[in-house]
This record gives C-alpha cells, sequence and structure tokens, in this order.
C-alpha cells in the first residue's frame, strides 16, 4: 500500500462518523470554537474532543489556541484527495457503463 492509499484510508475513516462528517459541514461555512462545534451535539466535552483530534490527525481541520479557546479551520486541501479519488471512481465506472451500452447497442442491431 502507498502513502496515497494509506491517506485516502485516514480520511475516509475519519469521514466514516456522522458527527465527524457534521463539523466538516459545519466549518464549510467558517472557522469555529470547539465550544460552538460541540454545542448541538449530546456529549461530554472530552467526547467532542476525540472526534476534533481524529479530524486534526487526518488533516481535514487545523485548530489554533488562543488563551482559553481552541478554533478550529478546515483545510479544504485534504478534501481534494477525496474529490479526486471520487473523479477517478467515477471516470472508471462511466467508461465500463459506455462499454456496457456500446455492447447491448450492438445485440440489438444484429
Amino acid at each position: 500500500m502507498d502513502k496515497y492509499d494509506a491517506e485516502l484510508d485516514g480520511l475516509f475513516v475519519a469521514l466514516a462518523d456522522p458527527t465527524r462528517r457534521a463539523v466538516i459541514r459545519r466549518l464549510g461555512s467558517g472557522p469555529a470554537s470547539v465550544g460552538e462545534l460541540a454545542r448541538p451535539f449530546s456529549m461530554a466535552l472530552p467526547s467532542f474532543m476525540k472526534h476534533v483530534r481524529a479530524l486534526e490527525a487526518n488533516g481535514l481541520i487545523r485548530t489554533t489556541k488562543s488563551g482559553r479557546v481552541r478554533t478550529c479551520t478546515l483545510d479544504r486541501t485534504r478534501l481534494s484527495l477525496v474529490n479526486d479519488w471520487l473523479a477517478e471512481q467515477r471516470n472508471i465506472w462511466e467508461t465500463r457503463t459506455d462499454r456496457l451500452e456500446q455492447l447491448v447497442t450492438e445485440e440489438e442491431t444484429k
């Protein structure tokens, strides 16, 4: 397994959790404090911080601390790895369905 695959695995594991996806969705509209991000979830702050650390460890978010406030920011470049992989998969499947359509069309004309 190469580095690219390992990075993708980490990104998909991080994005597999609905809480982490909700955090990513919220950060899409701008930076937010951990407290603000945690507010909609019914979990203790230490539990929520595990989600923040998982996102940060996979490079999806960056955090900065100013005094007692930790602010999270989305790192959109990491999401481009997921987008590139999905585009590659989409291309593969579109090519396959194009070939299937061609085969079916040829069979119908015979």
